[in-house]
């Protein structure tokens, strides 16, 4: 089979170029079992998602406590720079003791500087908030992330899962006090975790936002790898209360509908829960999070796949969106 042809689209309102499948690379580093604890074998996961036209990698200061950055910056300088959109993301502590994590002017540059020398490069493409912080005021972070903005060491800047009127007061604020605004927004979203529907999203399409949804497969549920009647099994690291908690009788429903129309389409779960995704109008590129080259070629074949509006009505159908999730306030 051949390679699928990788898509671009711009970025929310910005002119930056980037593909319609995202590489998330929480997976890069050994913290977690879960993890591939390999560095090789995260290398050559990245190289072949550049080889197949990926240009967009997701990564954050707190993935294995700076590894996978490493990992991806050991990769990055055999390909040509420019063409690259590397994201990387601020908050969760990185070290104990005062200052080790938040939002605050000192952390937020402080851990930018760090980010550039563990990933090797002169500027970050997207810099993002990977969380809200309750305890420092948001002109203060808005203050630190416009001042590496105009320095040069961040192009553009992005935030993470908040509350809308979160989303909405940092929006603003930017507006009316001529700081840098937030260009994106990473939030939960997938056929079964629709809540940001009733949250983030009406805020992301109404200001133009760009929209890159983290877990688009829903912790491999979407995937088809679990069945009706499947307990979470402890020490296995998918099979936890996070995932527990999608096996509803809702949920089931639309995994059958996504099965079915797999079926018609000769093509995988997977890939059907990925086309639906990008069928999305808010939405610009889901961030894949594959463990293997198998995976990661499944998940890129998905850009060849066009579902109908009444294939996408059926996968919806059993779903009723609304905010608070259950289990995610």
């Amino acid at each position: 089979m051949p390679d699928s042809e990788m898509q671009y689209t711009t970025l929310g309102s910005t002119g930056l170029e980037v593909s319609e499948l995202c590489l998330g690379t929480m997976n890069f580093g050994s913290s977690e079992p879960w993890m591939m604890a390999d560095a090789e074998e995260s290398r050559a996961l990245l190289r072949r998602a550049l080889d197949l036209g990926i240009n967009f990698i997701d990564t954050a200061n707190a993935y294995s406590a700076g590894e996978s950055e490493e990992i991806v910056g050991s990769v990055l300088d055999s390909y040509r720079r420019d063409e690259m959109v590397v994201a990387t993301k601020v908050f969760f502590d990185m070290h104990d003791g005062p200052n080790g994590g938040g939002l605050s002017k000192k952390h937020v540059i402080d851990q930018c500087h760090a980010s550039l020398d563990r990933l090797g490069v002169d500027y970050i493409d997207l810099y993002q908030i990977h969380r809200w912080d309750e305890d420092t005021p948001i002109e203060e972070t808005l203050t630190a992330l416009t001042h590496l903005v105009d320095e040069g060491y961040v192009r553009y800047i992005g935030a993470s899962t908040m509350a809308n009127w979160q989303f909405q007061k940092a929006l603003y604020t930017a507006d009316i006090e001529d700081y840098e605004r937030f260009v994106c927004m990473q939030p939960e979203y997938n056929a079964v975790d629709r809540h940001e529907e009733a949250n983030l999203l009406p805020v992301c399409e109404s200001e133009d936002i760009g929209v890159i949804p983290w877990s688009p497969l829903g912790g491999g549920f979407l995937a088809g790898k679990y069945e009706r009647g499947d307990e979470p099994t402890a020490g296995r690291a998918t099979d936890d209360e996070y995932t527990a908690d999608r096996f509803t009788e809702e949920n089931w429903a639309v995994l059958d509908a996504i099965r079915a129309i797999a079926a018609d389409h000769d093509v995988t779960p997977a890939q059907v829960s990925l086309a639906w995704l990008l069928e999305q109008p808010v939405v610009d590129a889901p961030i894949i999070g594959p463990r293997t080259v198998e995976h990661l070629e499944e998940n890129v074949a998905a850009v060849d796949l066009s579902l109908s509006e009444v294939e996408c009505a059926r996968i919806e159908e059993p779903k009723h969106p609304q905010w608070p999730a259950k289990g995610k306030d």
